[in-house]
């Protein structure tokens, strides 16, 4: 049945909120998103992820694993406003997920585990929202867990994430005995008894009245610190107004001065219904962000949230499905109707728009147009990419793309039979579609199919996938690790010159250059270049040269052909010829006199590491210590909590790989771990000395 996505409940676009669900694994995310939908009246049962019944965790794989693997788009109505909500993946490895995500959300829920509070990927994720400017508000979630403790986890808020938790309700029962909260702004009590599928609103209990009014006077003081209304308030009358408090919160949240801190239980369906008002109440509408910005013909321009405005939009993810290929975008200005002609800027090639959904996870709805806020499916699009910009052809704009970060695990694949080869290569062509984390490419020296990613879990997803969804048989070999080559030690004055004289107009190059390690946080991605020529001896057309030959020879360090990073090259001097000089010439001079000066340094081979933190029954604790040490891993804290330990220690990826397995044995399935990335370290034992040979 067709509705109009332009019937709103409210007549304007501050009704809308673009926002997405973000924390660390088994946080319960997606129990969330799910109490949400029901809530809201979008599904009319509960939806459990044990028993693989969520809207959001559709896919096979997800539905097995008891994990979020895909960013999955839904919608609901609360209060008078359209929610467009992103349930985000929570595993290190789909984080390429949530940063396309956050590109294009205005908003977020970030929801915590009442017992373990920040844990890593928590914070990796809010890192990544920081870059994004995307306000949040905090949601503690599990308070009927044993061990759970509001307060404890509000102070990891604090201290991790170096944020001001500006909490406005207070749990009434602990952990089992958990039945609602207190709000701290109208100071009422909020009850849900087992079997209702609603609150009950008192007055505060008794034995929780001295406690409440604590409370609120401390988040006064709190928000009076950052507010300057509020503080004005507070100053001549002692106290804040509950309109006055929620403004200020409001402002607060916007700003990202401070973060709203409330809390529940979605698995038991408590505290969902004051969550959906937070949401209302301090979240921004589409209005309430800053324009979005573009390049228009070399020029940044801005675009207004405006449905008469000429239309632009991103595609934030793109996959293939049985109806068809869809592409998910984010409408920031204008209006789009089934039917219309758009141009993808970047490719400066049009596409025609040949039906609109309204996505709910697998499902959807199709709509005779989007406007200016939306997030909506389109299906006909015959080349656009994720990142990539439509627009109005008469209005041309590129928006900023999401960023994809740079994959770290491979491994080999083949095809079980040597027929299926080419049904294999177009999989693999899809599926980098689908996921631009991942990457194919062929090994020239041995001819393999190499598939890469953010993780091994990533790229057991992702071959699991061509399996299920093509029916192939696919080999997989173990996997390697993208190492580096960095510079420890350079060289100065190396002397290259590019002679060549084969008929005719002949190759002429002199250059000198000076090699040396670059420090942390200079350079553009690794690699710095300036030069100290004086005289014109090398004209700055050339200078240029030596520098893009430069680049090149980056492809492949001395030591084992690996990307060579961290490292300053200075032109110092050079000479040129008047006829047989050209930019080829010290194109290859550059290439050829960095290789030179790379095996006269002292150099080390990097690999990637990441930070592994491991919780394990206390009694398996020295077992799992003693491994991690066997893969070279430094453990750099311990803690004991609640009959379990929580261990963190930095491991080479190369040694992850298989620890899985590994770990489920030694704790008996009762271990569980999580990584994030955190750079490159250098391999022991890999220093070439100035003669090119290993020096240990």
């Amino acid at each position: 049945m067709r509705t109009d996505l332009h019937r709103h409940i409210t007549d304007s676009l501050t009704g809308v909120r673009n926002l997405g669900i973000l924390a660390h694994v088994d946080a319960g995310k997606t129990t969330v998103t799910e109490r949400i939908l029901y809530v809201t009246g979008a599904t009319y049962k509960r939806g459990e992820v044990h028993d693989g019944t969520t809207v959001t965790d559709f896919d096979s794989q997800e539905r097995d694993r008891g994990i979020t693997i895909f960013a999955a788009a839904v919608s609901c109505d609360w209060d008078g406003h359209r929610v467009h909500l992103i349930d985000t993946p929570g595993h290190v490895d789909f984080s390429d997920e949530v940063e396309r995500s956050l590109r294009v959300l205005d908003g977020a829920i970030a929801v915590f585990d009442a017992v373990a509070g920040v844990e890593p990927q928590s914070e990796s994720v809010w890192r990544q929202a920081d870059r994004h400017g995307v306000p949040r508000i905090a949601f503690v979630n599990k308070l009927d867990r044993a061990g759970a403790d509001l307060d404890a986890a509000v102070a990891s808020i604090r201290e991790r994430l170096r944020v001001v938790p500006l909490v406005v309700q207070l749990p009434i029962g602990r952990e089992g005995g958990f039945t609602g909260v207190v709000d701290l702004l109208r100071m009422r009590s909020l009850v849900w008894a087992d079997g209702r599928d609603t609150y009950e609103e008192g007055p505060v209990p008794d034995a929780l009245l001295e406690e409440a009014h604590r409370r609120r006077r401390l988040l006064e003081e709190a928000v009076a610190e950052l507010h300057p209304v509020a503080l004005e308030e507070f100053c001549a009358e002692a106290a804040i107004s509950a309109t006055t408090l929620a403004a200020a919160l409001r402002d607060l949240t916007r700003t990202g001065e401070g973060v709203v801190v409330l809390c529940g239980s979605a698995y038991r369906d408590r505290g969902i219904e004051p969550l959906l008002d937070a949401v209302v109440a301090y979240l921004p509408s589409p209005l309430d962000v800053p324009s979005v910005q573009g390049v228009q013909n070399g020029a940044v321009r801005e675009r207004a949230a405006d449905p008469a405005a000429p239309f632009a939009a991103l595609v934030f993810k793109v996959s293939s499905t049985t109806t068809g290929r869809l592409a998910y975008l984010r409408v920031y200005s204008g209006t789009i109707r089934k039917g219309d002609t758009v141009l993808d800027a970047g490719a400066r090639r049009t596409e025609r728009i040949g039906r609109i959904l309204r996505v709910q996870a697998d499902r959807n709805t199709e709509v005779d147009l989007a406007v200016a806020g939306d997030i909506v499916a389109v299906v006909g699009l015959k080349a656009a990419r994720t990142g990539a910009t439509l627009c109005d052809p008469s209005a041309p704009l590129v928006l900023e793309p999401p960023v994809v970060a740079d994959p770290v695990v491979s491994v080999a694949v083949e095809a079980g039979r040597s027929a299926d080869t080419g049904r294999l290569a177009s999989a693999l062509a899809r599926l980098v579609e689908e996921d631009p984390s991942l990457a194919v490419r062929t090994d020239p020296e041995t001819g393999q199919t190499v598939l890469s990613g953010m993780g091994e879990l990533h790229l057991e997803v992702a071959v699991e996938k061509i399996r299920r969804t093509h029916g192939l048989e696919v080999g997989v070999g173990r996997p390697q690790v993208a190492y580096r080559e960095t510079v420890v030690r350079g060289v100065s004055g190396l002397l290259y010159r590019h002679v060549k004289q084969d008929g005719g107009a002949g190759q002429f190059a002199h250059v000198v250059l000076d090699v040396e390690p670059l420090e942390a946080g200079a350079g553009d991605a690794g690699f710095a270049f300036g030069s100290t020529v004086v005289g014109g001896r090398v004209p700055k057309e050339y200078v240029r040269a030596v520098e893009a030959g430069c680049r090149d020879a980056l492809a492949e360090g001395p030591l084992g052909g690996h990307p060579v990073t961290g490292l300053r090259v200075t032109l110092t001097d050079g000479a040129t010829h008047p006829k047989d000089s050209s930019e080829m010439a010290f194109r290859t001079a550059g290439r050829f006199a960095l290789r030179e000066a790379l095996r006269a340094s002292a150099m080390v081979l990097l690999e990637p590491v990441v930070e592994v933190t491991v919780t394990v029954p206390d009694d398996a604790a020295g077992g799992v210590l003693g491994d991690l040490a066997a893969r070279r891993g430094r453990v750099s804290g311990s803690t004991s909590r609640a009959g379990t330990v929580v261990i963190t220690a930095t491991v080479p990826l190369a040694e992850l790989f298989g620890y899985a397995t590994r770990l489920r044995g030694r704790t008996r399935g009762r271990g569980t771990f999580t990584t994030r990335s955190t750079g490159h370290a250098p391999v022991p034992g890999t220093v070439s000395g100035f003669d090119g040979t290993p020096s240990r």
